[in-house]
C-alpha cells in the first residue's frame, strides 16, 4: 500500500527530528490526546513517542519504511505531558524506568508501578508536568527475560544489586541521555524532579538537566518489597522515608 501524500503530510507534521549523536538522530512523534483512568483517577495527557533513527534519513524515509521496520520487537520509549510544559515557571518531572512486572502486572516486589501511578497524580495535581517511560530500563537495564533469573536468585537471599552481579551485570546500566535530549526540545526552563534519589538527580544534572531539586515518593511498602526498598536505601543511594 503506498502512503498518500495526505496521509504524510498529517503523519510528518507531529514528528520533530532532535539532533542527538554524530550517527544518530531521534524522531520524536507527539502530541497525541491521551485520556487515561485508572480507579478514581482520571487525566488527559500529552503522549509523545520516540525512536533513535540514522542521522541521514528524512522524515519521508522512516515513514515509507515503518512496515518493515519490526518495530513490534522493540522497546520505544514515552511522555506524558500535563499542563502548559514548555511555558510553566514550576514543573514536576519523573524519569520512570520500565517495569514490565510492576507497571502492568502490579507486582509487589517492588513499588515501580505504585510511583508510576502516583507519580502521575502529583503531577495532575500541581498543574504541570511530565512523566518519561524508559525502554531498555528493565531491572535496572538487564532486560526482562535476565530480571526473571535475578528474581529467582533473591528468593534464595541475594538482594536486588547481587543478583545483578551474580549473573554478570552492573548494579545499573540505564541511560538517559536520550531522555534528557527530548526533555531539552519539550522544555528549556528548570524541572523539579520526582525521586526518592539524591544521587540519581545529581548524576542527571551532571548530565546537563536543569533541575532545581527533588520531591521524594514514598508509599507502596509492603512485606514483599520491604528487602527490595532497604536494599534501595543501603547499596543505591536513596534516602530513608522520614517518619
Amino acid at each position: 500500500m503506498t502512503i498518500t501524500t495526505k496521509i504524510m503530510d498529517i503523519v510528518k507534521d507531529k514528528m520533530t527530528v532532535i539532533k542527538h549523536t554524530n550517527t544518530e538522530n531521534i524522531c520524536l512523534v507527539g502530541p497525541v490526546n491521551l485520556p487515561v483512568k485508572q480507579g478514581d483517577f482520571s487525566a488527559t495527557f500529552q503522549w509523545y513517542n520516540w525512536l533513535t533513527v540514522d542521522v541521514n534519513v528524512s522524515k519521508e524515509e522512516i515513514i515509507d519504511g515503518l512496515a518493515t521496520a519490526n518495530l513490534a520487537f522493540l522497546q520505544q520509549s514515552s511522555v506524558l505531558v500535563y499542563g502548559d510544559f514548555t511555558h510553566s515557571e514550576d514543573a514536576l518531572i519523573r524519569m520512570h524506568s520500565i517495569c514490565h512486572t510492576g507497571d502492568i502486572f502490579g507486582s509487589q516486589r517492588c513499588d515501580c508501578g505504585y510511583q508510576l501511578h502516583e507519580s502521575m497524580k502529583m503531577i495532575v495535581e500541581h498543574g504541570c508536568g511530565a512523566i518519561f517511560y524508559l525502554a531498555d530500563h528493565e531491572g535496572r537495564g538487564i532486560g526482562l527475560f535476565s530480571k526473571s533469573l535475578a528474581y529467582l536468585l533473591q528468593e534464595e537471599g541475594l538482594d536486588t544489586v547481587e543478583a545483578n552481579h551474580a549473573l554478570g551485570f552492573p548494579d545499573d546500566t540505564r541511560s538517559y541521555e536520550e531522555a534528557l535530549a527530548v526533555l531539552a526540545t519539550l522544555r528549556a526552563k528548570p524541572v523539579t524532579v520526582i525521586t526518592n534519589n539524591p544521587k540519581k538527580l545529581a548524576a542527571l544534572q551532571a548530565r546537563g538537566l536543569a533541575a532545581e531539586g527533588h520531591v521524594p515518593l514514598w508509599g507502596g511498602l509492603t512485606e514483599t518489597n520491604r528487602f527490595y526498598l532497604e536494599t534501595k536505601v543501603e547499596k543505591s543511594g536513596h534516602l530513608r522515608e522520614k517518619q
